[in-house]
């Protein structure tokens, strides 16, 4: 798939060094910034919304972010999304069975490696990336049995933001950026 559109010729400075910024962190020159330029407003936004994205916080484990936000890629089906959600997943301990399970090849209940609370964030990010959105009081039950309040929040906004580029993303028709090559 190729882009829909190309990027402005021209970009205003602030978001030449969001660019340069982001680029530091991610080893890439990514594209959906830079066709977010097209409207301003939407790359900043974007770039705010990113910038505050939680990679861990008290008991939610960068681990458990991390397998959120793969389930959410890979419920939305956006290659790009999982190209860079996926890339170093080794590093957070994510075995190949567990990768499977979050890829919908084996189920989640299966995998004895998930903590409890690792299944239920699963179930809870693969259900806020459905179409359409559907909560069963059960699932809602267990997410407040084993998550309290800001963590709730925390992965409901980190599968939402997910959910946010992948779809940006592919209405763009922007392709993997290449993150799992290296």
């Amino acid at each position: 798939m190729s882009t829909l559109i190309s990027p402005p010729k021209n970009l205003p400075l602030w978001l030449r060094i969001g660019l340069s910024i982001t680029k530091r962190v991610t080893g890439k020159d990514l594209l959906p910034p830079r066709l977010l330029a097209w409207y301003p407003k939407a790359a900043f936004s974007s770039g705010i919304m990113e910038a505050l994205v939680a990679h861990q916080d008290g008991a939610l484990s960068a681990r458990l972010i991390k397998l959120v936000r793969m389930q959410a890629s890979f419920s939305a089906a956006c290659p790009f999304c999982i190209d860079m959600n996926s890339h170093k997943f080794v590093q957070f301990q994510i075995t190949q069975d567990e990768l499977a399970a979050i890829q919908g090849l084996t189920p989640v209940s299966t995998v004895e490696t998930f903590s409890e609370r690792e299944k239920i964030a699963l179930e809870y990010a693969r259900t806020i990336s459905s179409t359409p959105l559907k909560f069963s009081p059960d699932l809602m039950q267990r997410v407040k049995e084993h998550f309290n309040e800001r963590e709730i929040v925390i992965l409901a906004s980190t599968a939402a933001q997910v959910n946010y580029w992948a779809r940006l993303i592919q209405a763009l028709g922007v392709p993997p950026a290449g993150f799992m090559e290296e």
